[in-house]
């Protein structure tokens, strides 16, 4: 293989930079030409890609975001759109892809490789933690320690005032920031689409609190949660226990900025290395992940498809913690 693309592709992670760093001067290091694809799937489509060289990354593992930019495309999601992307690959001469991003991301490369035969290794950058064939993603670390940092913050006017904070995190479909989130804030009560939780075990948690003499509660919701967003959470509580004080935030897309932690900027080092020298080795079709701190290579549609459950260890150390 002598010649590679790397791109970015929908929502940005903290870490992508660090990510795309190490695949630039990895495929450099085995005397790969390598091309940055700007925009995702929209700027393959577009042509919008150039050469890039060691001095191209320079002071970018810091930094959030990612200097390739990145776009979600409607037209990749057509055939005709997909064949205009592999003309511009075959245009510049690209054999192979690195792709950076999460589930739709994949989803599309998967697709792209069946239609065109382009293989291609994703690296998982998202901050929901939510792929399965890698123990973390690549943000994971450093939006737990981003909403961390806002909840310590609240924790404080909480207890300032005796108040009940919902406050909303990241995670449509998994609770792992929450979780987390929960356990390092010291949460009351955690909601999370994996797990069923009632109105009224919010109410009996919050009363029992009160019981315990505790004056303040923090309640993380996980934005998917099956009764709602943490605005809607918020109201029915209050309708049924007017007597609290209850306020609401929701941290959105704070979570998904700032600067990557070291945790954050070493993994997204090692999928770099590890996507280029797969692509060598022949992998293709597969996101690389890290699992028992041990690179692997699992195929997009296992890594797409299959559930990566909540550790139910931490389920059972919130209820213990909050009581």
């Amino acid at each position: 293989m002598k010649s590679i693309g790397v791109f970015t592709s929908g929502g940005d992670s903290p870490g992508m930079n660090a990510c795309v760093r190490s695949v630039v001067r990895s495929a450099l290091h085995l005397g790969i030409d390598v091309y940055g694809i700007k925009y995702g799937y929209n700027g393959m489509i577009e042509g919008d890609i150039y050469k890039m060289k060691s001095y191209s990354v320079s002071n970018i593992v810091q930094r959030g975001g990612t200097i390739l930019k990145s776009a979600r495309s409607k037209e990749f999601m057509t055939k005709e759109g997909r064949k205009k992307a592999y003309e511009q690959l075959k245009k510049k001469g690209i054999e192979g892809l690195v792709a950076i991003g999460g589930d739709g991301s994949f989803t599309g490369a998967n697709i792209f490789y069946e239609e065109h035969g382009i293989p291609v290794v994703g690296c998982p950058g998202t901050i929901d933690n939510d792929l399965y064939g890698s123990d973390y993603t690549i943000g994971f670390n450093t939006a737990i320690n981003t909403a961390l940092d806002a909840i310590d913050k609240i924790r404080d006017t909480a207890n300032s005032h005796d108040r009940v904070f919902f406050i909303e995190v990241m995670g449509r479909h998994s609770g792992y920031i929450a979780i987390n989130c929960g356990i390092g804030g010291g949460a009351e009560l955690v909601m999370v689409p994996e797990t069923s939780t009632t109105i009224n075990d919010v109410i009996n948690t919050l009363k029992q609190g009160r019981d315990n003499q505790k004056t303040s509660s923090i309640v993380i919701v996980a934005e998917g949660d099956e009764q709602g967003n943490a605005h809607e959470i918020a109201g029915k509580v209050m309708g049924h226990v007017p007597e609290l004080d209850i306020r609401v935030t929701t941290l959105g897309h704070i979570q998904r900025g700032g600067d990557p932690s070291a945790f954050d900027r070493i993994l997204a080092s090692r999928l770099g290395l590890a996507a280029v020298e797969g692509l060598v080795n022949g992998q293709k079709n597969v996101m690389v992940g890290v699992v028992n701190n041990e690179v692997v290579y699992t195929n997009f549609k296992l890594a797409i498809s299959k559930n990566k459950p909540l550790n139910q260890d931490l389920l059972r150390l919130v209820d213990i913690l909050n009581t």
